[in-house]
């Protein structure tokens, strides 16, 4: 191995390190994950929702000792992003979730057939009936959910890119954390699952974002004069994603970045 490709090769081999690290903060103990990683370029704390773990990561050239004193500056915001977190809702039988914006009771139907689907009961309730074996709720939860996202976001993606007389390439839905939305150069337009817990202007106000970009890689002006054009509604959407956002992480994995 020549000289410089040692060297390289140094500065991402690392003696034993432990996996974890505490932090006291307030009189509180909190476990720190480290995570190394080559591409970063600073050290970074992650708070992933659904298991309320902490992980700090670590730029190629940095040190145990760094990583502690950075974590342990930052023991207030891990305390307090900790502390506003809400509650993890799995996907189980008797939880209430939005669908579109409406309250659904998830109901097990066990000798039912089918999948999922939705129905008034006779006290006028909005249920969201999921057939089979109890260890399988969750999953034919997670599937039948990702599906109408990709449904309705398909649908109004295409409205809006008629409306402009544009073709996108394909839409596709993921468990994103920090963004709703996205849209490539290549014309694919990537959303958050979670979008279909929301209503439906808010929905709309996304894809019609996501489709302006195709138009405008930016955010100037002009591209929110176009998104406003397609959307009248954008500006309630966003105060309502600004209100109630963070309360759809709940329903699946989600992360905070400092």
């Amino acid at each position: 191995m020549s000289q410089p490709r040692a060297q390289h090769a140094l500065l991402y081999r690392r003696p034993s390190e432990p996996q974890t690290i505490e932090i006291v903060f307030d009189g509180a103990v909190y476990p720190v994950r480290l995570r190394r990683h080559r591409q970063a370029r600073r050290y970074t704390l992650r708070i992933q929702a659904t298991t309320r773990e902490v992980i700090l990561t670590i730029p190629p050239r940095g040190t145990l000792r760094e990583a502690g004193a950075f974590a342990q500056k930052h023991g207030g915001w891990i305390a307090a992003r900790l502390g506003r977190l809400p509650e993890v809702a799995p996907f189980a039988d008797g939880l209430v979730l939005p669908l579109r914006g409406v309250p659904h009771r998830i109901t097990h139907r066990s000798a039912a057939r089918g999948t999922v689907w939705t129905e008034i009961n006779g006290s006028g309730e909005a249920l969201l009936c999921v057939a089979g074996h109890a260890p399988h709720i969750g999953r034919r939860i997670g599937d039948f959910l990702r599906r109408e996202a990709k449904r309705d976001l398909q649908a109004a993606s295409r409205r809006f890119a008629d409306q402009l007389g544009l073709r996108f390439q394909r839409v596709t839905v993921r468990d994103q954390s920090s963004r709703w939305g996205s849209c490539s150069t290549t014309g694919v337009l990537s959303f958050s699952w979670r979008l279909i817990l929301a209503p439906g202007y808010v929905l709309d106000y996304l894809a019609a974002h996501e489709v302006a970009h195709l138009i405008e890689m930016n955010h100037s002006p002009k591209f929110w004069r176009l998104v406003e054009r397609l959307c009248p509604e954008h500006e309630k959407a966003k105060v309502w994603l600004d209100l109630h956002g963070t309360d759809l992480h709940r329903y699946g994995a989600a992360e905070e970045i400092f």
